[in-house]
């Protein structure tokens, strides 16, 4: 392996924000599980993901921190999903 081939490109941690309607940053579908939305979150490295319906349409954004405090709450179960949880703010 060449170095060029070895270098890592660094992911920019800093929130996406929301500007004049438009959504920015990881669009999944509202149908995903919580569990798997924090994996995702951890792996892309970012505090918010942009909800869509099965349309495509964009329906909110939701928040690490709203989901990390889903997630340790005594009512939580692991089937809970994405369109369960309300959205933070429409997009």
């Amino acid at each position: 392996m060449t170095p060029d081939q070895a270098r890592h490109h660094a992911v920019d941690p800093s929130p996406e924000s929301v500007v004049d309607g438009d959504a920015s940053g990881p669009r999944v579908c509202d149908d995903m599980t919580v569990e798997v939305a924090l994996s995702l979150m951890a792996g892309a490295r970012v505090d918010h993901l942009v909800l869509c319906d099965g349309d495509d349409q964009s329906t909110g954004l939701v928040t690490l921190a709203r989901l990390a405090v889903l997630r340790d709450s005594p009512t939580y179960t692991d089937r809970i999903r994405l369109r369960d949880v309300l959205p933070l703010r429409r997009c």
